[in-house]
């Protein structure tokens, strides 16, 4: 039995926990399997967008000025010289005092500097165009380079890629990319009362819950979650189980056994293993407490409680910001009622997010201590540093978002 503890406070456990993470391993992907990948290099524009200057309209190209003054009793009187094809380069050059069709999208004539609406407009047999409005210098037209220079950043490291960031890669030529291989993480419950979900409690016993819900919040991180069957509270059993874990992943997150307790082998089995390094044992926290770590090799051994609320909590709390390569979502809010904190931990607090005359509001979820239905309708924790002794009602808090 491990003999002593290491209590460390929730930024110094982050810190440690985020020094010693693995490094993440770079792979090149095909576009089209890059959604949520993150980022591992700085993508630079490879050319102008548009290419080239194009109308937004279907009307006439011309010269802006030759529309000066022109109104409905005032037609402007242009000559009509041909038109645009679409996906085909402009080949007509227009003088002043000429136009010509051009559709959406179509490449602007050399000589011309507007596009003015069909709407605006009325032809006269084949080759004259009443103008009945006057267009501006560059008016419904995307110039070459406006949307994207070429050269210019367009997304830095750490950026997870969505369905309209492909298909903004995809307008530039972009088809291949350097990403971040997903975390492998393994999973491993403990305990004697712990037993499959699908199987019906006897008096005592617990379904197993944090080998599903960590698994969740893993991949919702953008890893990859590897649940390993359940494991008794006996040494043998439970150090063959960490050896594996170890040897198929680059992090090992185990829950249960982390308390002080004649049957919580957890420490004792992590110690036993080669240049094992005890990074700290317990928290000042709540919920979570009873939260460690350990390095063994190259690998990093995260024990949560055995709570499910508590196990849940700290995972998103000292996991999730190594995990993710960006921040977490964070809405600022007012907080409804009163909140008291202990002096000397640091205290996260479920909180339920709502609407009030159009202001976010923020409401604790405040109960029995370990209720799931709470952690389920929470939309975010707040976080009440240790030297506060609470937030009063109408403050501004910052909802971190799960």
């Amino acid at each position: 039995m491990a003999e002593f503890l290491k209590v460390v406070n929730y930024q110094d456990a982050l810190q440690m926990i985020k020094d010693k993470f693995p490094l993440p391993q770079r792979e090149r992907v095909s576009l089209e399997e890059s959604l949520n990948r993150i980022l591992a290099e700085e993508l630079i524009s490879p050319e102008d967008m548009p290419s080239f200057n194009r109308s937004t309209v279907d009307g006439y190209a011309l010269h802006a000025e030759d529309s000066f003054g022109s109104s409905e009793s005032l037609p402007a009187f242009l000559d009509y010289i041909g038109e645009v094809q679409m996906g085909r380069e402009a080949d007509i050059k227009v003088a002043r005092g000429q136009c010509c069709w051009i559709p959406t999208g179509g490449m602007l004539p050399a000589g011309t500097d507007a596009a003015l609406m069909v709407e605006y407009t009325e032809k006269l047999g084949d080759d004259t165009v009443l103008v009945f409005r006057p267009a501006g210098p560059w008016e419904n037209v995307m110039q070459k380079g406006e949307d994207i220079r070429q050269g210019q950043g367009l997304f830095s490291p750490g950026k997870r890629l969505r369905a309209q960031d492909i298909g903004f890669l995809a307008s530039l030529g972009i088809s291949e990319l350097s990403v971040y291989k997903p975390y492998s993480i393994g999973i491993i419950s403990t305990g004697d009362e712990i037993v499959p979900v699908e199987r019906k409690p006897l008096i005592g016993e617990v379904r197993d819950v944090n080998s599903y819900s960590l698994a969740a919040a893993v991949q919702s991180c953008g890893s990859i979650s590897r649940i390993y069957p359940l494991v008794k509270d006996d040494f043998s059993v439970l150090q063959g189980a960490v050896k594996s874990g170890l040897e198929e992943n680059d992090v090992l997150l185990m829950s249960g056994g982390s308390s002080v307790g004649t049957m919580d082998v957890t420490m004792d089995v992590l110690l036993s293993f080669p240049g094992a390094e005890m990074l700290f044992h317990g928290i000042a926290v709540k919920p979570g407490k009873p939260t460690l770590a350990v390095k063994i090799g190259d690998k990093l051994v995260i024990g949560l409680p055995g709570h499910p609320v508590s196990a849940l909590m700290m995972f998103n709390i000292v996991c999730a910001p190594a995990l993710r390569f960006s921040p977490s979502m964070a809405v600022e809010a007012r907080i409804n009622v009163n909140v008291a904190s202990q002096a000397g931990r640091d205290d996260f607090v479920p909180i339920k997010l709502f609407k009030e005359d159009d202001e976010q509001m923020a409401r604790p979820l405040l109960g029995k201590s370990g209720l799931m239905s709470i952690l389920s309708m929470a939309d975010g924790y707040i976080h009440i540093p240790y030297e506060a002794q609470g937030v009063k009602k109408d403050e501004r808090v910052k909802v971190i978002q799960f």
